[in-house]
């Protein structure tokens, strides 16, 4: 469990957050949300004892560690994959040395009898113990399990980590996490680098980790999938939500017309005060009435509304110019590097106003088809074809890093501005988040989001028939990716799209392209609907190995119609019994989680609560009661298995 008690962290001369008292469960899935440049990534910074807050203390249970992924990494490794991934077992690596070094020493002994030799059988029983039970003996299993739901292939493991990009270098980070089962872990927006089959995976991971998580993440469907909790900081103070991101957004809307409210009826009593005050201040009988109304006004709390953010990323684009029917076509396409194919004997189609999103692993060849497509990489086999007068707008998934860092904002807009759009460039450059004084900003100086709108504005002053988007999300926000989206969804001309973000994904195209060993596969429908099939075609894939070990065993005997209606009818039975015995559990999780949820509240409150606190009581309760739901949710897990 993790108490922060009156944390504060102040930078260039404002609080980010002061005074932060909250409390975190063994079993928390929180979401950190909140505006950029709000604190979520320092608040992790501190949980993870790398950054010292101005004052407050956190304490975090004996004997829990952290494990924290940071949103970039820069480290120079000369190791394997393999290797580098194994270093997450230290404990596990000392244990099996300390193993070995007293087996041998104890087969070279013959003193069984003796007070030394018992003491070291004792002691290799015990350290044979805690290898188990850190999963030792699997160490190689494991490593091997998470770095292929991270998307690396077998064939990878050997390869040195210098030879890999930094995402997957982070995948590695992430790994070692994982494999280090920390009791809590710290993520710093972990999708960025992962396509969509290893976000599931991660998602499915985290579902069945035995600790907490606290992580910041614009992917609002990993988010939903992942946490439980959202805990938003606002105003530099921290609001908690018991709930996912979406069930969060709307509480919050509600939470917001409520102050609203409060604020407006307030400022109206206020406004009476005042009104009294004024007129009757230099009246000698009302002196002491005014006095009574000042004082009332000097002790008044007054009501803050939070600010809803609206600014956000507002435009339309240009009509896209007409083009022929065909818009890209590719005949036995083969795309690579040197030596190396990525794609093999490819045939891809896309017409006009045909909205396609490219979707696969890391590494599969989407980036390789987009870079051909644009004239970027020239093919090693077959041919690609552009329409009559397809006009390509290209956003490279480094785009931002293509932007002249010596140029200011305004700058980088005008230099490829012509025409009636010179004089609106300020106008672009606001309705893209950026102030008057934001455009003379070096874009050296920019954050990794304002790089990326500046380039985004860059790409629409110029009508084009074929956008293609190469990770456009990648540093937006939420509010951003929808406005962006919106924009989408009413662009007329064709698209290819490359996303893992699947709720960005969502209802944007017509076809999914999968790309997996060399070739590409067509899905019909957007994103959710390939994900769907991919199940489907898995479960059928199972069903037909099932079928065929039937049909490879002894025949299976059909039941009467009475044995029939027997077991349907002690099947019904027992259904019923596991339904009101999960209902009778569910209803004792809820109780004691509202007890564990007052005490958090009030280790929330450490002046109210003091002696309480400090006397353990507290901390003693909250464990009791958060056993006794461990034990409940498995007797649950169980009924329902």
């Amino acid at each position: 469990m993790i108490s922060i008690n009156k944390l504060s962290v102040n930078f260039t001369g404002d609080f980010l957050f002061k005074d932060v008292s909250f409390v975190v469960g063994d079993k928390d899935r929180i979401g950190l949300v909140g505006r950029n440049g709000a604190g979520k990534s320092t608040l992790l910074k501190i949980l993870h004892k790398i950054q010292e807050p101005e004052s407050g203390e956190i304490t975090i249970t004996a004997g829990h560690r952290t494990g924290y992924l940071p949103q970039e990494l820069h480290g120079k490794y000369e190791s394997t994959i393999w290797d580098e991934t194994m270093s997450a077992f230290v404990e596990q690596r000392q244990l099996e040395n300390r193993i070995n070094s007293i087996t041998q020493s104890l087969s070279d002994r013959t003193d069984y009898e003796s007070d030394s030799y018992i003491h070291l059988a004792q002691q290799l029983s015990d350290l044979t113990d805690r290898f188990h039970q850190l999963g030792g003996a699997t160490m190689e299993g494991d490593a091997e399990k998470v770095l292929v739901g991270l998307g690396f292939r077998k064939s990878d493991f050997p390869r040195p980590m210098k030879e890999f990009s930094n995402g997957w270098q982070m995948r590695v980070s992430l790994a070692k996490i994982l494999l280090q089962n920390p009791e809590i872990i710290l993520l710093d927006e972990p999708t960025n680098h992962l396509d969509i089959e290893s976000i599931q995976w991660l998602e499915d991971y985290l579902a069945n980790y035995d600790g907490a998580l606290i992580l910041v993440s614009h992917d609002r469907a990993f988010l939903d999938r992942v946490t439980n909790r959202t805990v938003e900081i606002t105003f530099g103070n921290i609001q908690d939500y018991k709930c996912s991101y979406s069930e969060y957004v709307q509480q919050r809307l509600e939470r917001v017309e409520a102050q609203q409210n409060a604020f407006e009826n307030q400022q109206k009593e206020i406004a009476q005060i005042e009104k009294f005050i004024e007129r009757f201040r230099y009246k000698a009988t009302k002196a002491k009435q005014v006095q009574s109304r000042i004082k009332l006004l000097d002790k008044m709390d007054k009501i803050e509304v939070e600010d809803i953010d609206n600014s956000h990323i507002s435009f339309r684009f240009p009509p896209a110019p007409h083009s022929g029917r065909v818009t890209v076509e590719t005949e036995h396409l083969t795309l690579g590097y040197g030596d190396l194919e990525v794609l093999k004997d490819v045939d891809f189609h896309l017409e006009r106003g045909e909205k396609i999103a490219f979707v696969g692993r890391n590494g599969e060849g989407k980036s390789t088809m987009v870079k051909a497509i644009v004239g970027e990489l020239a093919p090693q086999k077959g041919e690609i074809k552009l329409g009559h007068q397809v006009v390509i707008g290209y956003y490279a998934q480094n785009q931002a890093l293509m932007l002249n860092p010596n140029k200011t904002v305004f700058e980088t807009i005008d230099e490829v501005a012509v025409g009636d759009i010179r004089p609106k460039i300020r106008t672009i450059l606001g309705s893209f988040l950026f102030s008057t004084e934001d455009t003379e900003k070096k874009v050296s100086v920019l954050s990794g989001g304002e790089k990326s709108r500046l380039a985004l504005a860059k790409l629409l002053l110029s009508p084009f028939n074929l956008l293609i988007l190469d990770e456009p999300t990648n540093h937006l926000d939420m509010q951003s990716k929808d406005v962006l989206k919106n924009a989408l969804l009413q662009y007329e001309g064709s698209m290819i799209l490359v996303s893992h973000d699947r709720d960005f994904l969502q209802g944007l195209s017509s076809k999914v392209v999968e790309f997996r060993d060399q070739q590409i596969k067509t899905y019909l429908g957007d994103v959710y609907d390939f994900l769907e099939k991919k199940k489907i075609d898995s479960f059928n894939a199972l069903q037909a190995a099932g079928t065929k070990a039937n049909s490879e065993g002894a025949p299976v005997k059909a039941s009467s119609n009475k044995e029939q209606y027997e077991q349907k009818k002690a099947a019904d039975a027992a259904e019923r019994k596991r339904n009101n015995k999960a209902k009778k559990l569910e209803e004792e999780i809820a109780e004691l989680t509202n007890q564990k949820l007052e005490i958090e509240g009030k280790l929330a409150q450490p002046e109210q609560y003091a002696e309480q606190i400090a006397s353990g009581e507290l901390y003693a309760e909250y464990q009791r009661l958060q056993k006794l739901i461990e034990d409940k949710e498995w007797e649950w897990l169980e009924v329902n298995g």
